[in-house]
């Protein structure tokens, strides 16, 4: 099953479509939305974009892994993820589309 990743450039060709700023335009505004997104969890800060879903900084702490290939348990270190939890909207929509579609 082959999955369509959609893109930077896309994504801002489609403000560009959508909003009818420049090309140059809609890749800046695109470009400080992500930027303020990112800046936003690095504070440890949550965002929230509604009837998308919101993205949050979780931090795990040490564990025990094992190597797949020889069994040796190998330790974990503590970090930092960050996680995404769709809204009830988006989870909707996407329940919505036939299963049968190819990616």
């Amino acid at each position: 099953m082959a999955s369509q990743t959609i893109t930077r450039s896309q994504l801002s060709e489609a403000i560009y479509q959508e909003i009818g700023l420049s090309r140059n335009e809609a890749a800046e505004l695109f470009e400080s939305v992500i930027i303020k997104i990112s800046d936003t969890l690095a504070n440890g800060e949550s965002v929230k974009l509604s009837s998308f879903g919101s993205f949050s900084v979780r931090s795990k702490s040490e564990r025990i892994g094992r190597n797949p290939k020889t069994g040796e348990e190998v330790p974990i270190l503590p970090r930092k993820v960050i996680v995404f939890r769709p809204s009830q909207v988006l989870k909707d929509r996407i329940s919505s589309f036939p299963t049968d579609i190819k990616s």
